[in-house]
């Protein structure tokens, strides 16, 4: 399947990417940045092995393992949008 990112999400990685650098430095970066990505990889792949989120019909979620954040995305015909990326600290996206 096709991979498309929101506009949200877009910024999501890239808040991402600049706080870890700050925070941790480039070698940490690195490895989370790439981590999600293969895990966006693995979504395209099998689109249906999110969990599904009761109160946003359509919309799954994948939790990074090694990583404290969340893929939040929906599946279309041949197309993954990946909607956020959210750390997983913050209030459940799902409540908002």
């Amino acid at each position: 399947m096709n991979v498309e990112y929101t506009p949200r999400a877009r910024s999501d990685l890239d808040q991402i990417g600049f706080r870890s650098r700050r925070v941790f430095g480039p070698a940490v970066a690195v490895a989370l940045e790439t981590f999600i990505r293969a895990t966006i990889a693995r979504i395209a792949v099998m689109p249906e092995s999110g969990l599904r989120l009761p109160r946003r019909p359509g919309v799954r979620v994948v939790p990074l393992v090694r990583y404290p954040f969340k893929i939040f995305y929906t599946v279309g015909r041949d197309t993954v949008f990946i909607l956020h990326i959210r750390h997983a600290a913050r209030r459940p996206w799902e409540d908002e």
